[in-house]
């Protein structure tokens, strides 16, 4: 999944990107409502973690136009205000869910991971196909009952494939989801890591190649 975190206060937010992106997320992050916005209008995420208290454009504005604008993201509120006024404020206004700083990473990325479920259609917690049982929130994949170790993007562009059900997923849309903005579009690494993860998964091969199209678990 794809996730815009936007706070201003540099440390706690590359520190929030850094934590998601060892949960195999690919996370960009933005100090600003305005950049909020700009990152919004050309990306697609599935989750957006969004402070509050933001400057040049209130955070409560940037919720406001991500709902105006009818996209699937879900928007997790970060917010120092622990009163229940505040907590139903945020959540009149369109946000999904809401944390109050200081918060448990942990706690973060377990939120992050259910509203992820909910900007898409429903699919189960754990997710099973073609002999793959792959867990999210434990980040394990197992292969008919074995333990499969693997790395943070080829965990991500199985997770996109196992969400699909058996439809094609194209190239572009894997480097969407499991790549931050800075990657080369013009990049081998999703065939490289569809290599690797086949590798790893074993025999028979269940990561099908649609050619000219993108690839599939069937």
């Amino acid at each position: 999944m794809r996730i815009l975190v936007v706070e201003d206060e540099k440390v706690l937010a590359d520190a929030v990107a850094e934590w998601l992106r060892r949960e195999a997320f690919a996370v960009d992050v933005v100090y600003d409502g305005e950049a909020a916005l700009e990152r919004f209008g050309v990306n697609e995420y599935d989750v957006v973690v969004l402070d509050r208290d933001l400057p040049v454009v209130h955070g409560d504005e940037v919720c406001r136009a991500i709902v105006e604008s009818g996209a699937a993201a879900r928007v997790l509120m970060l917010t120092a205000a622990a009163g229940i006024r505040d907590r139903v404020a945020g959540l009149g206004i369109g946000a999904d869910d809401y944390l109050t700083k200081p918060f448990a990473f942990a706690e973060l990325s377990a939120r992050v991971h259910a509203l992820g479920r909910r900007a898409r259609p429903a699919v189960p917690p754990v997710l099973e196909r073609a002999g793959i049982r792959l867990d999210p929130a434990r980040r394990e994949v197992f292969r008919d009952g074995r333990f499969v170790p693997l790395a943070n993007k080829e965990f991500a562009v199985l997770s996109e494939l196992m969400r699909a059900g058996g439809a094609v997923v194209s190239a572009e849309q894997l480097l969407e989801k499991a790549w931050d903005e800075h990657i080369d579009p013009f990049t081998n690494v999703v065939r490289v890591t569809v290599m690797k993860l086949r590798r790893k998964l074993g025999e028979p091969q269940v990561v099908e190649t649609v050619p000219g199209v993108g690839y599939r678990v069937p």
